[in-house]
């Protein structure tokens, strides 16, 4: 057996060297290195990485070749589905990654509770004892027929079990847990991480099961452990909200059966996490009415358009430099919004503190929103509320104009079903619009000056 060596392995790209560096030569990440011992690995370990039929492929003719049908597995949980695409596909593998308590486990049990009377699932966990996870399942009331429960951490044992149970669904919770023998660093490492997952990707496209590993997150917000975990699985769903909240938001960023614009929303309870099936209704409550500095905005979700309400307080500032903060939108883009306002209309806002929310803990990454927030922002700064029946939506560009946007049917759809009656949205959109009822009134707009007409009725 060849003896083991010390290398330092960049967690973003996999990149080895042979002595620490402060900045990867490939990648260009700073601090990333991590000490890894390698050994030689087993001849187990070598024959698990293998192609996931077990066998040599051969090429094929392309013309001759058919695209086999991939079965989906309805979970049971509607807005979990709509962020998969319909269901887990049989033979995937998804990474599911979220903050420490946001509830991650929570879903995946309940996961197992809707979908382990159907079909036979194995829940592996490697930071829970089985009296935890009992716990865990009879405050949610899940009895699970046919779930099987393993506590383990070898993924040399893990796979013999899979072996002998045969399960359609397997959880590992989680892959930072998880140790190859042949491996002689710590649990979590770079190199323990991408053995472990490659042998249960294997697995999974060998035998047709689906797979679900979770992920920690790190200090950044990104998945722990080497970048290229999120390249070797099939869908990558993150599970995002504040821990104060009771919203959570579970969102796909990389999805090879479907789209990766669909969010599910759900909202934290005793009983464990209840589908919101009216997300725009559940940001909107308890809204005020009457007060300066609030607007609602229509952004898209994948196909599903969602209202959510932006505030914003403008007030004079006591410091030399104003200060500006930014709670669910880039703080790069309010810093532009206030440079356009400053510039088109001659606003001061630069002897003024600046503050942008998005209530409800969302984060709203659309350029759409850019209309609501100058609307806020002008409205705090003067003082005057925008009419509580009134939504807006539009692209600002850096000439004061305001660029049209997608799916301005829907959104106007979506807006008057809740009871808006006013929609501010770019000229372009609305020439091409039909409008859902005769009360609803279009304000089109050419750029920010046409904005101004939604405070004249206030005599400003």
């Amino acid at each position: 057996m060849k003896s083991s060596k010390t290398v330092y392995v960049c967690r973003e790209c996999d990149y080895q060297s042979a002595k620490w560096l402060g900045r990867c030569p490939q990648c260009e990440a700073w601090n990333s290195f991590e000490e890894e011992t390698y050994a030689a690995p087993p001849k187990t370990a070598s024959a698990a990485r293998r192609t996931a039929g077990g066998e040599s492929e051969r090429a094929v003719l392309f013309k001759d070749f058919s695209v086999p049908e991939y079965l989906r597995r309805k979970t049971g949980i509607g807005e979990l589905d709509r962020v998969l695409g319909g269901g887990i596909v049989e033979g995937s593998v998804v990474l599911f990654a979220g903050e420490p308590g946001i509830g991650k486990s929570t879903l995946l049990m309940q996961l197992c509770g809707k979908i382990g009377d159907s079909t036979k699932a194995l829940y592996v966990s490697g930071e829970e004892s089985k009296a935890q996870l009992k716990m865990r399942a009879d405050r949610l009331g899940i009895s699970g027929s046919s779930l099987y429960v393993l506590t383990e951490t070898s993924i040399e044992r893990i796979l013999a079990e899979y072996d002998r149970v045969k399960p359609e669904l397997m959880i590992v919770d989680s892959i930072q847990t998880v140790t190859a023998d042949g491996v002689a660093s710590a649990s979590g490492s770079v190199t323990q991480v991408r053995e472990c997952a490659s042998m249960l990707i294997g697995r999974a496209k060998a035998d047709g099961a689906s797979v679900v590993i979770v992920g920690h997150v790190n200090k950044e917000g990104g998945i722990a452990g080497p970048k290229v975990l999120e390249h070797m699985v099939d869908a990558v769903i993150y599970f995002e909200g504040e821990r104060s909240l009771p919203h959570r938001v579970v969102r796909a960023v990389k999805n090879r059966f479907g789209s990766t614009n669909e969010i599910g929303v759900f909202e934290m309870t005793e009983k464990g996490l209840e589908q919101v099936a009216n997300p725009s209704a559940m940001l909107l409550e308890g809204r005020p009415v009457g007060v300066s500095g609030s607007c609602a905005a229509c952004v898209m979700e994948g196909s599903r358009p969602l209202i959510a309400e932006i505030q914003a307080l403008v007030t004079p500032t006591v410091f030399p430099s104003p200060r500006r903060t930014a709670n669910g939108i880039d703080y790069n883009r309010m810093c532009l919004l206030l440079a356009v306002l400053e510039k088109r209309l001659g606003l001061k806002f630069s002897a003024c503190d600046v503050y942008l929310n998005v209530i409800g803990g969302m984060r709203l990454d659309e350029p759409a929103i850019d209309a609501a927030a100058c609307l806020a922002m002008i409205s705090s700064l003067r003082d005057i509320p925008i009419p509580d029946d009134l939504i807006s939506f539009g692209e600002l560009g850096l000439s004061g104009e305001f660029r049209s946007v997608a799916s301005a049917e829907q959104r106007v759809s979506e807006a008057f079903r809740l009871g808006f009656t006013k929609i501010a949205l770019p000229k372009r959109c609305a020439s091409k619009l039909t409008l859902p009822d005769a009360g609803v009134e279009l304000i089109p707009m050419n750029g920010i000056y046409d904005a101004l007409r939604i405070f004249k009725s206030d005599g400003n």
